[in-house]
């Protein structure tokens, strides 16, 4: 690693990336290729966030790729908000076939099939989840994870009878959402509501969860949005009501977060080394490096062998490295760059000694552990690991959410690439202003817990109407 975390942020983001083989640049400019690292640690992700949305009742299908121009622009509103983004294919089979488009998100598509599927409350709620790829066209930096053109996700969608079933799944997925970014990704998050702006287009309201990273900018973790009647009434999705009999619309959510998660894990939890990951979702929660001499090699071998084994019995994800063509040194700062919590040596004293030596990866510790200890102790280290993370990052969460009560201690927030916490009295054009004169300072979310700062917006003084966050984004 040449770049460092804390001198150039933006040079050592990229460079970790690629040197701990998450992801490379693909030859179309935007795209990227997902390393098998990068994609071990999106199915550890995958598997956890797959098991949440079950949970809540909703089931796996497939969608496909390609919507016609016709559902797309059948909600006027939806489809102005993605117009820039949207990338055509130009080959169709005759001159009377309609353009299609590589879906920017699936609403069109997915309320399209579920106007002919829904018809009864009997068919209600229809619950579904669709584990994709994206392709959102207009993009001017490729930024591995964060920005790029094609990205995976998983975007649910859910049809409802009542509107208090379907805001109900709104608050159930980003509660989902803010669980699994805080025990699994540890990472702190600000549970919040978009302003009218900020709001994803043709959506009645839109939540999302909101962090803070290293370099100062904000990063939308995931967002779960309301629908209302609104698609349902543009698509015909009508149910015949149980009560009454009478013929009503469904109501809607939808929510997603992305491969983007990847890109925040690398941001909050690495260092100068490389890579730190939570044992969570690290492919590998231990590595078995070997120190030896030739005369020593099978001993310390058949040793390690044996460590990993029960180790793997216990429920560890552990690897070995016999490798002889590199030193231990040269492996130490390999495993150290892949962020692989916990490094275990073993040579021919440590057989000796009955023990094995353990080093963390997030302080560096390390220590000799009694053999007939290894299970019980690596499984400690590891919880101690996951909840190291997560009060680190929590720490620099809180120390640089700033509450300001003037403009002028707004700017000086956002300036300083601080979160600033102030009242705000709700108008766009005061939201709009801070956007200009903050240099892209913009309101992440309206935190769905409130705490009155000051009864004047500290923007433009008029009364104040909620408590917002601000920051730069990515």
């Amino acid at each position: 690693m040449k770049a460092k975390k804390s001198g150039d942020f933006h040079e050592w983001y990229p460079e970790v990336i690629l040197s701990s083989k998450l992801a490379d640049y693909a030859p179309v400019h935007g795209c990227m290729v997902i390393r098998e690292r990068g994609y071990a640690i999106w199915e550890r992700m995958q598997a956890d966030l797959d098991a949440r949305i079950k949970a809540m009742g909703v089931k796996n299908a497939y969608f496909p790729l390609f919507i016609p121009e016709s559902l797309l622009k059948k909600e006027a509103e939806h489809f102005k908000g993605f117009v820039p983004e949207v990338a055509w294919v130009e080959k169709k089979e005759g001159d009377g076939e309609e353009r299609v488009a590589l879906r920017p998100t699936s609403e069109t598509i997915i309320y399209h099939m579920y106007s002919k599927w829904i018809r009864s409350h009997r068919d209600l709620p229809l619950k579904l989840n669709n584990w994709c790829n994206i392709v959102r066209w207009e993009i001017k930096q490729t930024r591995l994870f964060l920005r790029t053109r094609e990205f995976l996700w998983q975007e649910g969608h859910t049809a409802h009878a009542t509107p208090e079933e379907a805001e109900k799944q709104v608050a159930d997925a980003l509660d989902a959402y803010a669980d699994f970014s805080e025990k699994v990704l540890a990472i702190p998050v600000l549970k919040g509501k978009k302003t009218r702006l900020e709001t994803f287009a043709g959506a009645v309201y839109t939540t999302s969860i909101e962090s803070l990273m290293p370099d100062g900018r904000a990063l939308q973790m995931g967002t779960s949005h309301y629908f209302g009647d609104h698609f349902p009434k543009m698509f015909g999705i009508k149910y015949m009501s149980e009560a009454d009999g009478t013929e009503k619309f469904a109501h809607t959510t939808s929510w997603g977060v992305s491969t983007r998660l990847i890109g925040a894990v690398v941001m909050v939890h690495g260092d100068d080394k490389g890579l730190i990951l939570p044992p969570a979702i690290a492919p590998e929660q231990a590595v078995i490096v070997p120190v030896f001499r030739e005369d020593s090699k099978e001993k310390v071998i058949g040793k390690c062998e044996e460590i990993r084994k029960r180790l793997e019995k216990a429920g560890v994800r552990c690897i070995a490295d016999y490798d002889e063509n590199h030193t231990p040194g040269w492996k130490f700062a390999e495993y150290e760059l892949y962020g692989i919590p916990l490094r275990i040596e073993i040579g021919p004293k440590d057989i000796e000694k009955k023990q094995a030596m353990i080093a963390r990866r997030d302080t560096g510790e390390k220590a000799g552990v009694a053999e007939a200890q290894l299970e019980e102790k690596v499984g400690e280290l590891l919880k101690e690991i996951q909840t190291n993370l997560f009060q680190r990052a929590k720490k620099f969460l809180d120390e640089n959410t700033i509450t300001v009560k003037t403009y002028s201690e707004l700017k000086t927030a956002i300036a300083g690439r601080k979160m600033a916490k102030a009242a705000h009295c709700g108008n766009e054009a005061c939201e709009q202003k801070i956007k200009d004169e903050t240099e892209g300072g913009s309101i992440r979310c309206i935190p769905l817990k409130q705490e009155k700062i000051s009864d004047k917006c500290a923007a433009c003084g008029l009364p104040a109407k909620y408590t917002v966050l601000i920051a730069k984004a990515y």
